[in-house]
């Protein structure tokens, strides 16, 4: 009698009694093959995992009773099943319901076509991936994590998704928010936000040492990673300073802005700010990358040419040069109500041969989709000032109640619950 084929779709983030109580029922049915989900399948539908696929792979190949493992390329087990044709497919049974209940579906009814079965291993509350994940939320995040996981994001995710962060409240939000099994990957520190937070204009008047106490805010409410908005980065010298403090505590990115003279925001239509030279710009990206230490630090170079008048020719002529100087990312800037002008940039930037991740700020035109955005070959979306601008107009409208009904009653509407209020941070 041929020993019968057993199949096992595994994450293995972190692995725990669970999954060993698993492969334990899985090899008493027959010859156990662990289909791993890659880094860019877990990406699908939740965070990128803590820990690559090869060093998942590792783990996985020393639990006792795994005969074979392979790679699961999607979060559907069907074209790794087709392969196969298991006479069963083991699970936890947590999978009969929530965001994996349709992929269970699918796994029973291609399995009917060779007489398969799939066999349910009752599933202990409480234990899971996702809450030894919470765990290390609570515990923290050392900056080498950290940093290292932009890049991962950026490598495995069709696009990464980033929300702006002016303090320790609105990093909490983000490290916690999840709708839809949908969340932000990033924090952004901008420069507007955390300049209007400190009831300053955002000219560049708040300098780093100021803005290292919001950094600072930001790092200790959640473990995603920081980007920084270093508006031009000053002078060469003192960028490579930035670079290095800033690597330092833990900042995975960085945005610096080919701009000069005092500074004005891209959003005035009367901004009359001048762009710095190709050559002293690049200088300044290169200066920055021989200061930091390591090797996950990353430089995003912000490209003005669309919001100064200069056109796609200027801005793809500086994209080539910031990728020669050594960048990270390009973030190709746009003040516009429409995209136009911007995607066609993206269209001719695509054509590059040695092109890096693309990133945009959707402020003005924020009626593009990030399926839109993916499908014009964009990396990275900033959400850049949404909670602060949110969060003045909702205060605005519980100030105004006050004064005009001379109570706080009507204000309540406006407002969370006390008691929801004390519990935001616990």
């Amino acid at each position: 009698m041929s020993t019968k084929k057993v199949y096992v779709g595994f994450c293995a983030d972190l692995i725990h009694h669970e999954h060993i109580n698993i492969i334990k029922q899985a090899k008493e049915l027959g010859e156990v093959t662990v289909g791993l989900l890659t880094d860019k399948a877990i990406s699908t539908y939740k965070q990128v995992p803590l820990i690559p696929f090869e060093q998942r792979k590792i783990i996985v190949e020393n639990i006792k009773g795994v005969s074979k493992i392979i790679p699961q390329e999607t979060l559907d087990y069907v074209p790794n099943l087709r392969k196969l044709k298991p006479n069963y497919v083991v699970h936890g049974s947590d999978w009969k319901t929530g965001i994996q209940k349709s992929t269970r579906e699918r796994v029973v009814k291609v399995l009917k076509e060779w007489g398969g079965k799939v066999i349910d291993v009752p599933y202990v509350e409480g234990i899971s991936s996702t809450n030894l994940r919470n765990n290390e939320r609570m515990k923290g995040i050392t900056n080498e994590i950290r940093m290292k996981r932009l890049r991962r994001l950026l490598e495995f995710k069709p696009i990464v998704r980033v929300l702006e962060a002016h303090n320790g409240l609105t990093a909490s939000l983000i490290e916690n928010l999840e709708v839809d099994k949908k969340e932000f990957d990033c924090a952004w520190i901008s420069s507007l936000t955390d300049s209007l937070a400190k009831g300053k204009p955002d000219t560049g008047i708040v300098d780093l040492t100021s803005r290292i106490n919001t950094i600072n805010q930001v790092l200790e409410s959640t473990t995603k990673p920081i980007l920084l908005d270093i508006d031009d980065g000053g002078e060469i010298e003192h960028f490579a300073s930035a670079v290095r403090t800033l690597e330092r505590l833990g900042v995975s990115a960085i945005v610096v802005e080919d701009k000069r003279g005092l500074k004005e925001n891209s959003l005035f239509n009367e901004s009359t700010q001048n762009q710095e030279d190709i050559t002293k710009f690049s200088e300044k990206i290169s200066k920055g990358k021989r200061a930091q230490l390591g090797t996950d630090f990353m430089i995003i170079a912000r490209i003005e040419s669309l919001n100064l008048g200069k056109g796609i020719y200027d801005a793809l002529i500086r994209a080539q040069a910031y990728i020669e100087a050594g960048a990270d990312g390009i973030l190709i800037h746009s003040k516009e109500k429409e995209p136009k002008e911007l995607l066609k940039f993206c269209k001719e930037y695509s054509k590059f041969k040695n092109k890096l991740p693309l990133v945009v700020v959707p402020t003005t035109y924020s009626q593009i989709t990030e399926k839109e955005l993916i499908k014009n070959g964009i990396n990275m979306v900033i959400y850049a000032n949404h909670l602060l601008r949110s969060a003045f107009a909702s205060m605005k409208k519980t100030a105004e109640s006050i004064l005009k009904n001379e109570r706080a009653l009507e204000a309540d509407k406006f407002c969370l619950p006390v008691k929801e209020t004390l519990e935001l941070v616990r």
